[in-house]
């Protein structure tokens, strides 16, 4: 299991001070990508710019996809901008993936997509997993579940100590900030449009 899916299964699983954006959640799960990809050497952080090491093999179908993504040529990318673009639907790729290789239900798909429904919470190896990971309080799945509003009833776990994870987790809590203040943005535009037609 990668940190993206643990997060994903979290997100699902664990209840939240608000219920989870498709938005934030795909810029989490960017993240978590980098993250994972930190750690298996395949990129290294100059500040803020990703600076890609050789292609990997991880086995895991949208973990390559992440690494093969990565921009290779300078300036490179900063991991902002990697938030942003690599995140754009990036949660319905999760939930199809995990629901295709039976990790949501236990029941591997071929053509329907997840609907929801009691079967969505079936206990299986992988949702076990992420729950023994958060229940662990591991400081990287903790810090992405936090920008997420995601808790849970649990002191705060530790701050991971490598900086580049850090900086990946700063972004990625700046990135779902500025997404909150666009929606918000978007909505008392709608009110303020709806209310001029309704005036007299």
């Amino acid at each position: 299991m990668t940190t993206p899916q643990d997060l994903f299964l979290v997100g699902l699983d664990v209840p939240g001070d608000r219920p989870v954006e498709q938005g934030d959640l795909s810029l989490a799960l960017a993240g978590a990508e980098l993250i994972d990809l930190l750690g298996a050497r395949a990129l290294v952080l100059d500040g803020e710019r990703i600076v890609p090491g050789p292609v990997l093999t991880t086995g895991d179908r949208l973990l390559d996809e992440a690494g093969a993504a990565l921009v290779r040529r300078e300036p490179y990318e900063t991991v902002e901008d990697w938030l942003w673009r690599r995140g754009e639907g990036l949660a319905t790729a999760y939930r199809d993936v995990l629901d295709a290789e039976g990790l949501l239900t236990g029941k591997r798909r071929r053509l329907l997509p997840l609907r929801g429904g009691d079967e969505t919470r079936a206990d299986t190896p992988a949702r076990r997993h992420a729950a023994d990971r958060w229940w662990s309080h591991e400081p990287v799945l903790a810090g992405l579940a936090a920008t997420l509003g995601i808790q849970g009833d649990r002191p705060a776990a530790a701050e991971p100590g490598d900086e580049a994870v850090v900086t990946v987790l700063l972004a990625v809590g700046d990135a779902v900030t500025e997404l909150a203040a666009v929606r918000e943005r978007r909505r008392i535009e709608n009110v303020a449009f709806d209310n001029i037609w309704r005036a007299p």
